[in-house]
C-alpha cells in the first residue's frame, strides 16, 4: 500500500508492494542489480516496473510535461503560503477580528500554509526523481506532519460549524471565550499529532542501487492488518466523520436561517444581523465543499489500491496520480481566495496588504475605519442626548404631553440620521458590526 495517501505519507508511494519486495530481496542478497539502474527512472516506474521489462522507465515524461507540472505545483506553494499568511495577519493584527470563529480560521490558515511550504515541493520532486534527497529526519517529518496538518484543518472547520450551530440554534447558551478557544485549538493539535505518530514512527530510509528511498516499515508484513486498519481509521477521521458532522450542523443552521421568514416589521438591525449570519454560513459552506471536492479523488485513488492493485500498472497512472496529488494539495490555496471574494472585511484587508501594487488602492480600508469611528461617535452622542433628556424630564416634572413631544423629536432625530446623508455610512458600519458582534464572536 502506498504510504502516500494522506493517511500514508501524504502523496508519496514509497511504501508500495514493489518497494517492499525490492527491500526484502536486497536484505536477502537477491537484489537484481538491473533494477533501478536507469538514472532517470521517475516516480511511478519504480513502483510498477519489473526487472524483466526491457523498458524499465515506461513512465518517463518529456521535459515539457515536467515543466508544466512544476509550474502548477509552484503556483500552489506561492498562493497558499502568501494567501494564508495574509489571512493570519488580517485577523491577528486587528483587534476587532480576534473572534472565536476567526481564531479557528487562523489555525486553519497556519495548517494549510505549513503543509504547502513543507510538503508540496518535496512530494513533487520525489514523484519525479524517485529518489529521497532529504535524509531520515525529514523522511519521518514528511510522513508525519501532513496527517497532523490536515487533521487540524478539517477539525478547525468542524469547530467553526459547531460554533455557528450553537450561536444560531442556541443563542442563549454560553459562548466560547478567547481562552477556551485557544484550549480547543491546542486539543485539536494534540489529537492530530497523536493520530500522525505511527506514520512518523514507522518511517525509514532505505538504500537501493543508485538511490535512497523513504518508505514505511509497518509491522505484520504478512497480513498487513495493522497498516490497513490504520489507514482506514485515518481516512474516516480526517475526511468522512468531520464532513458528516459539518454537514449535519450546516443543514440545521441553513434551515433555520433560510427557511424561516423574517418578520416584515423587524428592524433594519435585525435584517442586517440575519443577512450577515447567512453570509458567514455561505462562506464556510463553500470552504468545506472545496475541501471535500479536492480530497475526494485522492482518497478514492488510494482506496482503489486495496481492491484493484493491477490498475496501478497502467502507463497512464502517473498522470492520474500527479493530477490527484495536485488537486489535493491545491486545497491549501483556495481558502484565502474564498475569503477575499465572499467577505468584505477580508477583501479590504487583502487590498491593504497589497496596497504596494500599482493597481490596488487602500483608500477603502482607511475610509471604512473612519466610518466606524464616526458611527461610534454618533451612537454615543445620541445615547448621551437621550440620557440628558430623560434626566431633565424627571427633574423638571414634564407633563405627558411634553414627554410625548420629546419622544417625537428624538424619533425624528433618529430618522434624519438613518435616512439622511449619513444613512449609507451607518448601514455599512452596522453590517460590519453585526458581522463581528453577532456572527463571528
Amino acid at each position: 500500500m502506498p504510504s502516500g495517501h494522506l493517511a500514508l505519507a501524504l502523496l508519496t508511494e514509497e511504501d508500495s508492494p514493489h518497494h517492499r519486495i525490492v527491500l526484502e530481496r536486497r536484505r536477502e542478497g537477491k537484489m537484481d542489480n538491473v533494477l533501478y539502474e536507469e538514472e532517470n527512472t521517475d516516480y511511478l516506474s519504480s513502483h510498477n516496473g519489473s526487472a524483466n521489462e526491457s523498458d524499465a522507465n515506461q513512465f518517463a515524461q518529456p521535459a515539457w510535461q515536467i515543466t508544466l507540472w512544476a509550474v502548477a505545483y509552484s503556483l500552489i506553494v506561492i498562493v497558499a503560503v502568501v494567501g494564508n499568511i495574509v489571512v493570519m495577519w488580517i485577523i491577528l493584527a486587528h483587534k476587532r477580528m480576534r473572534t472565536v470563529t476567526n481564531y479557528f480560521l487562523v489555525n486553519l490558515a497556519f495548517a494549510e500554509a505549513s503543509m504547502a511550504a513543507f510538503n508540496t515541493v518535496v512530494n513533487f520532486t520525489y514523484a519525479i526523481h524517485n529518489e529521497w534527497y532529504y535524509g531520515l529526519v525529514y523522511c519521518k517529518f514528511h510522513n508525519f506532519f501532513p496527517i497532523a496538518a490536515v487533521f487540524a484543518s478539517i477539525y478547525s472547520m468542524t469547530a467553526i460549524a459547531v460554533d455557528r450551530y450553537m450561536a444560531i440554534i442556541h443563542p442563549l447558551q454560553p459562548r466560547l471565550s478567547a481562552t477556551a478557544t485557544k484550549v480547543v485549538v491546542g486539543i485539536i493539535w494534540f489529537l492530530a499529532l497523536l493520530l500522525a505518530f505511527p506514520q512518523g514512527y514507522y518511517s525509514m530510509t532505505a538504500e537501493l542501487p543508485n538511490r535512497v528511498v523513504c518508505l514505511l516499515e509497518w509491522p505484520e508484513h504478512d497480513t498487513k492488518a495493522y497498516e490497513k486498519t490504520y489507514h482506514f481509521c485515518v481516512t474516516v477521521l480526517i475526511y468522512f466523520l468531520p464532513l458528516l458532522v459539518i454537514g449535519c450542523a450546516y443543514t440545521v443552521v441553513g434551515f433555520t436561517l433560510w427557511a424561516s421568514e423574517i418578520p416584515g416589521d423587524s428592524s433594519d438591525r435585525y435584517h442586517e444581523q440575519v443577512s450577515a449570519k447567512r453570509k458567514v454560513v455561505k462562506m464556510m459552506i463553500v470552504v468545506v465543499c472545496t475541501f471535500a471536492v479536492c480530497w475526494l479523488p485522492y482518497h478514492v485513488y488510494f482506496l482503489l489500491h486495496f481492491f484493484n492493485p493491477d490498475w496501478y500498472q497502467e502507463k497512464f497512472i502517473q498522470q492520474v496520480y500527479l493530477a490527484v496529488m495536485w488537486l489535493a494539495m491545491s486545497s491549501t490555496m483556495y481558502n484565502p481566495i474564498i475569503y477575499c471574494c465572499l467577505n468584505d472585511r477580508f477583501r479590504i484587508g487583502f487590498k491593504h496588504a497589497f496596497r504596494w501594487c500599482p493597481f490596488i488602492s487602500a483608500r477603502e480600508y482607511e475610509g471604512l475605519e473612519m466610518k466606524s469611528a464616526r458611527y461610534l461617535q454618533t451612537q454615543s452622542s445620541m445615547y448621551k442626548v437621550s440620557r440628558m433628556e430623560t434626566t431633565v424630564s424627571s427633574v423638571t416634572g414634564n407633563t405627558e404631553e411634553d414627554t410625548e413631544e420629546s419622544n417625537k423629536m428624538k424619533r425624528l432625530s433618529v430618522d434624519m440620521t438613518s435616512n439622511g446623508s449619513s444613512r449609507s455610512d451607518s448601514k455599512t458600519v452596522s453590517e460590519s458590526f453585526s458581522f463581528y458582534s453577532n456572527t463571528l464572536s
